[in-house]
C-alpha cells in the first residue's frame, strides 16, 4: 500500500509558476514509477507527465511539454511537477499516482492522491 499526499496548489495568474509536490508513505517509493493527472469539470482525468522509478525516463502531454518539469527524490520519498509559463486551461484538480511503469494511461496506476486544486486566472 502506497499513501499519497499532494501540496502546493494554489492560485496564480497567467504566466506565472507553481511546484507541486507528492509526498509518498508506505511501501518503497523507489520501487514505483510516479504520474501526475489532471481533472477539470469539462474533462476526465488528463494524462501530465510521468517519470520512471529511476528518474531516467519522463514523458509529458503535448499540452504541457516545455512548461511543465516532473523530478522526483527518492531520499524524500516526494515527487515534484514544477509548472511555468501558467495558461487558465491548466486549471484543474491535479493529482499523483504511483504505478509500476511510466505510462500515460491513468488505468496503469494503483495508488492515487487525494489531489489539489490549480487555479490560473487570466
Amino acid at each position: 500500500q502506497v499513501h499519497l499526499v499532494e501540496s502546493g496548489g494554489g492560485l496564480v495568474q497567467a504566466g506565472g509558476s507553481l511546484r507541486l509536490s507528492c509526498a509518498a508513505s508506505g511501501r518503497a517509493f523507489s520501487d514505483y514509477a510516479m504520474g501526475w493527472f489532471r481533472q477539470n469539470p469539462a474533462k476526465d482525468h488528463e494524462f501530465v507527465a510521468t517519470i520512471s522509478w529511476s528518474g531516467g525516463s519522463r514523458y509529458y502531454a503535448d499540452s504541457v511539454k516545455g512548461r511543465f518539469t516532473i523530478s522526483r527524490d527518492n531520499a524524500k520519498n516526494t515527487v515534484y511537477l514544477e509548472m511555468n509559463s501558467l495558461k487558465p486551461e491548466d486549471t484543474a484538480v491535479y493529482y499523483c499516482a504511483a504505478g509500476p511503469w511510466a505510462l500515460t494511461s491513468r488505468e496503469r496506476y494503483d495508488y492515487w492522491g487525494q489531489g489539489t486544486q490549480v487555479t490560473v486566472s487570466s
